[in-house]
């Protein structure tokens, strides 16, 4: 073969339109060096690879859809536009793939970069006007993890209430007024040690990755997932906000603090859309708390009780604050009851009316002590409600179309090209920055394809 001496520079052979120019040009990367300074000694050892150029470099796999830091090593090593990227003239050997995985293994600090990169372009999103807060939607899709099914094991576990019952506090205390105010008695308060009543229950985990869920859903396989929650504003479809969790978290869980900090720290939300796993009472008062028009999907309703006399059997009557049974007696509100699941007002009827009742086995189960029936009225009903009432509005379901398209639209595009399938390495962390970085990729193609 014979070979040929040829005068090019790395410059010349990347064309001036490709895609890596248009975003080196518009994502300042220089915030790297001040998260990452700690990380580095100025005085010992070798001299190291530069922390913009490790960034850049993982950046490129989630561009891309590589999957894997070997399979980026190698993309790099023949590819003039990746190196023009990275900065490696073509007679540079381009940073080994085991150098990416020492420093995640070496520098679990250095994973505060990816999320401060997801801000940052985030910021950039909000300050060229591509994000209004008009109207985000919010949803989760499952990331399977790195475990089989074949490494599970059952285990019992305490839990404990978090930021969920927290919240619930400064309510119930609220209620309690609001009782003595209707029935002119006060419930003792709860004291702390009920306040934090833990619930002994079963799960599974994996032994490889136990901080990954084991996920049960209709229609989708079992087995070992993270959860990637995103809000995604409307106008553009920029990813505002990412959260990750085990796969047997529920959706609701980390809505109301995503959308909190977005509205707070990134720009005021307007109006936000959801499905029906976050149809919960407590979304609909903090979210008019805030401001901010909650479009939802409504939950199907499910009456769980084994009696044949259900719920809807019994009409509510505003004025006297009861609900009146089949039979015209009146169940009076009794207390606040306080569950996992929230608040509630507890109606009930008189014992003495329930036992003379025609319809008492209907009404009442044969191992019922009680022995008089009682409904439960969400505390946050009147919120609900309210919300629910416009559903059939044009522009309700317009909210609710925009959210099945961005949302649906977003992971359909993040698993297909941007690596959102399965995360390869393991733990809560790792997961976080796989996440974070597909989100990254794809607003930073949204923003360059919006800009022009």
């Amino acid at each position: 073969m014979q070979l040929k001496y040829h005068m090019v520079t790395i410059e010349e052979l990347v064309p001036a339109e490709h895609f890596l120019r248009k975003l080196e040009a518009v994502v300042d990367l220089s915030f790297v060096y001040e998260e990452t300074a700690h990380l580095y000694s100025r005085r010992y050892g070798r001299p190291p690879i530069d922390p913009v150029v490790m960034v850049k470099y993982l950046l490129l796999g989630f561009l891309y859809g590589i999957p894997s830091e070997r399979q980026i090593e190698v993309r790099c090593a023949d590819s003039n536009a990746f190196r023009w990227y990275l900065g490696i003239d073509l007679d540079e050997r381009v940073p080994d793939h085991s150098t990416i995985s020492q420093l995640r293994r070496r520098k679990p600090t250095f994973r505060k970069v990816f999320r401060r990169l997801f801000e940052e372009v985030v910021r950039q999103c909000v300050e060229k006007g591509l994000v209004s807060g008009k109207l985000v939607a919010t949803d989760s899709t499952h990331v399977k993890a790195n475990a089989s099914r074949a490494s599970e094991y059952l285990v019992e576990v305490q839990e404990e209430p978090g930021a969920y019952w927290e919240r619930l506090d400064r309510y119930e205390e609220e209620g309690l007024a609001e009782l003595e105010r209707r029935t002119g008695k006060r419930r003792k308060k709860r004291t702390k040690q009920i306040k934090r009543d833990r619930r002994r229950t079963h799960k599974r985990v994996s032994r490889t990755d136990p901080e990954a869920g084991h996920m049960k859903r209709p229609g989708k396989s079992r087995g070992q997932y993270y959860l990637s929650h995103q809000t995604t504003d409307t106008d553009r479809g920029i990813i505002t906000g990412v959260t990750v969790t085990p796969g047997d978290v529920y959706d609701s869980v980390p809505y109301l603090e995503q959308l909190e900090h977005i509205h707070r720290n990134v720009i005021p939300v307007q109006a936000a859309a959801a499905d029906s796993a976050y149809d919960f009472p407590l979304a609909h008062r903090v979210l008019e708390e805030q401001g901010i028009t909650f479009f939802v999907r409504p939950q199907a309703a499910h009456d769980r009780t084994n009696v044949e006399l259900k719920r809807d059997a019994f009409s509510y009557d505003i004025e006297q604050d009861a609900y009146i049974c089949p039979t015209g007696k009146q169940l009076r509100l009794n207390t606040l009851h306080r569950s996992a699941s929230g608040l509630y007002w507890l109606y009930q009827a008189d014992k003495r009316d329930c036992q003379s009742c025609p319809l008492r086995e209907k009404c009442l189960s044969g191992n019922d002590r009680r022995g008089a029936r009682k409904l439960e009225h969400s505390y946050f009903a009147s919120e609900r409600q309210r919300h629910l009432a416009h559903r059939h509005d044009a522009d309700y379901k317009d909210a609710l179309k925009k959210r099945q398209i961005w949302c649906e639209g977003t992971f359909a595009a993040q698993k297909w090209g941007h690596n959102l399938t399965r995360v390869l390495r393991r733990g809560l962390g790792a997961a976080e920055d796989h996440c974070l970085l597909s989100a990254t990729a794809l607003n930073l193609k949204r923003m360059i394809k919006w800009l022009g």
